[in-house]
């Protein structure tokens, strides 16, 4: 494990059933930093995004081999609670999915749910977590307002003010901005640039200038396997192997 490493990922394999969907994975992640996943669909990205929160842990029939370390903790281990480690790992998904609450209600529910009950504190929690999803000037005078009112893209940063609520290391963003417009899309990727600070982010996009714009590390992905991982700016500019150079070239996918 390298030294700025928070995820660690050894011979990783993962089954649906008798489907093969993750081959020998290893891999380090960097903590406060954008980590990219690229690949053509069905090709693991998602999947392995999914381990770190252990989502596939819902889906019947799902199997694991290897190891998934978060700051040298196996959340595999049958010690790990997952409510714990989904606390510790926040995920965006690529639909907005607020809850059908206020927007108060929606930041405040993950505190809630962890035993914070004051409400000057909440109120803090929330203010901090609105600023921190760049969403507070925005909705700061509609507090009440159902969650399910505002438009995609402020739903979007809703969900990862949500997921800031309650203090991660780590924000999974799973293709976070597919659904949105470009605008709303921009102010998604401006906002990751400034939370990659404070959280590591690790992020699903099919988008492949979206991650040459805001990530610091790419992995391409293909039927399972881990092609090419390296820093993006290389990655792009001079692959090593030539099926990341046929696909994002655009040969392919």
């Amino acid at each position: 494990m390298t030294a700025n490493a928070i995820i660690d990922i050894n011979d990783l394999n993962l089954y649906y059933g008798d489907f093969h969907a993750l081959k020998n994975v290893s891999m380090d992640i960097p903590e406060k930093a954008i980590t990219a996943f690229i690949g053509p669909s069905g090709c693991g990205k998602s999947t392995l995004l999914r381990t770190f929160n252990r989502m596939n842990d819902m889906i019947a029939g799902t199997r694991i081999d290897g190891t998934v370390a978060i700051a040298g903790t196996d959340i595999y281990s049958n010690e790990v609670d997952v409510e714990t480690l989904r606390k510790r790992v926040g995920m965006v998904f690529q639909q907005p999915n607020p809850f059908p609450k206020s927007i108060y209600d929606n930041i405040a529910y993950g505190p809630r749910l962890h035993g914070v009950t004051d409400r000057r504190r909440l109120d803090e929690i929330v203010e901090t977590s609105l600023r921190s999803a760049a969403l507070w000037e925005e909705v700061k005078d509609h507090l009440k307002r159902s969650a399910l009112s505002i438009s995609g893209g402020q739903q979007q940063r809703l969900c990862i003010a949500r997921a800031l609520a309650v203090e991660p290391d780590i924000l999974l963003m799973d293709e976070a901005t597919s659904a949105l417009d470009p605008i709303s899309t921009l102010k998604i990727e401006e906002l990751a640039q400034e939370l990659k600070d404070r959280y590591t982010i690790v992020m699903v996009t099919h988008n492949m200038h979206q991650a040459a714009r805001v990530s610091q590390q790419t992995v391409f992905f293909l039927n399972g396997e881990v092609v090419e991982y390296a820093e993006t700016e290389r990655l792009f500019s001079n692959p090593t192997d030539q099926r990341t150079e046929d696909y994002i070239s655009g040969r392919f996918g």
